[in-house]
């Protein structure tokens, strides 16, 4: 499996910067382009991306970036941390002490107001173990590691089995031959009842379906099965040592390492509902409904991430690794990307290009960063539900360059 240089998850070591970048948010790093795309977003059109050979290079691109953007500071990661435990904390509290006092008819708006808000916050605490993931935490490979692990446990994921196949994605991001997530179909390989269930002008019913299925099901399905992942000879599991996902013995053991880490907080879990004397159906109130916010969220973002009608797939020898960090679009979520997610979803282009760039300064980065990608930069601000409606019809499968003119070139499309 090709590996990514170690270069494109190094940092290097500066002074600290200032945090006007978190208050701007993604509004500010979407920027000029953002009104350019707002344009043409009025218009229903947000043009493709260019997929000739960039005119500058990885090292261009980073020279733009102010140093301290690569800076990883312990204590400021610790504070953002900090602070979406202590208003995790406060939810719970709430959830406990709170919610059971009111009288059953608020009970019953109540509750489903602390899911969503509880699992958005959880979603912050994850996108910060995936930071831990690629070293951009800290400068202590060991305590990212370490805390990842725990972070990562406690909301059922498997740390280092998603972080080994994570990074693989970044080093062969929109390769139709070696991604490992979200790898589109070619039209010949598309299942037989593809036609019946996508065809025709519209199927609201079978676009329904398929976000219901990939919001609430779909991250689990994806560890266990590896659904919508990279085609393997064999069967792939991120829960599997020996899946063909992983290779080496020490891949082979971070995997039972995070299994572990599953079974304990699993573990944990069970012990807390008895102590309390407490049953399945508290357990699923206060843990596990917003654990499916979580899981919706991290599907809904790392999909709209990748799937739009304006970015490219690579086939064979057609692929190489800079335009396919760049075959990813930005998106605006609003009060949520900037109170909740630490700006995952308005960054991820800038994400895909240094991975190492801590949060709180990718804002500044992207910002530094599309003078010098221009055209090659995305940016659409169709609100995310509408947007998430959008791509589900229009991204059904991919198929070559119409015009002929770049074999290797792929595109979404809709047609039967």
């Amino acid at each position: 499996m090709k590996r990514l240089s170690t270069s494109f998850y190094s940092s290097t070591a500066d002074t600290a910067s200032s945090s006007r970048e978190e208050q701007d948010g993604g509004r500010e790093a979407a920027g000029d382009y953002g009104e350019e795309a707002e344009a043409a977003a009025a218009a229903a059109v947000l043009p493709r991306s260019p997929t000739d050979k960039p005119p500058f290079t990885l090292a261009e691109i980073r020279s733009a970036v102010p140093p301290h953007c690569f800076r990883r500071s312990l204590l400021r990661s610790s504070a953002y941390l900090l602070r979406d435990l202590a208003v995790a904390g406060c939810l719970l509290w709430l959830a406990l002490a709170g919610i059971p006092a009111l009288p059953p008819a608020l009970r019953l708006a109540a509750w489903p107001l602390y899911w969503v808000l509880q699992g958005s916050v959880l979603f912050g605490v994850w996108v910060i173990a995936h930071e831990c993931g690629h070293g951009a935490f800290s400068e202590h490979p060991r305590l990212n590691d370490a805390l990842g692990l725990l972070l990562h446990s406690a909301l059922l994921a498997p740390y280092f089995s998603w972080k080994y196949s994570h990074l693989r994605h970044h080093a062969n991001t929109s390769s139709l031959d070696r991604d490992e997530v979200y790898v589109p179909c070619r039209k010949a390989d598309l299942p037989w009842y593809a036609e019946r269930v996508y065809g025709g002008d519209d199927h609201p019913g079978a676009r329904l379906a398929l976000l219901a299925v990939q919001l609430t099901v779909g991250w689990p399905m994806y560890l266990v099965f590896n659904t919508w992942g990279r085609a393997y000879p064999r069967w792939a599991s991120h829960l599997d040592p020996c899946a063909p996902i992983f290779a080496g013995r020490r891949e082979r053991a971070g995997v039972a390492l995070s299994d572990a880490g599953l079974l304990a907080a699993s573990l944990a879990l069970c012990r807390v509902t008895v102590a309390r004397g407490e049953g399945a159906w508290w357990l699923a109130r206060v843990y596990g409904a917003p654990l499916l916010v979580v899981n919706a969220w991290l599907v809904l973002v790392t999909y709209l991430h990748h799937t739009h009608a304006a970015l490219p797939h690579y086939g064979g020898a057609e692929w190489d690794w800079l335009r396919g960090a760049l075959a990813t679009v930005d998106r605006d979520y609003g009060v949520l990307g900037r109170a909740f997610f630490h700006n995952i979803a308005d960054t991820h282009v800038a994400h895909h290009l240094f991975p190492a760039i801590p949060h709180y300064h990718a804002a500044e980065a992207t910002r530094a960063i599309r003078p010098v990608l221009g055209e090659y930069y995305r940016f659409d601000p169709t609100p995310f539900a509408e947007a998430a409606w959008r791509e589900v019809k229009e991204c059904i499968y991919v198929e070559p360059d119409e015009d002929g003119r770049k074999a290797g070139v792929f595109w979404y499309s809709n047609k039967f």
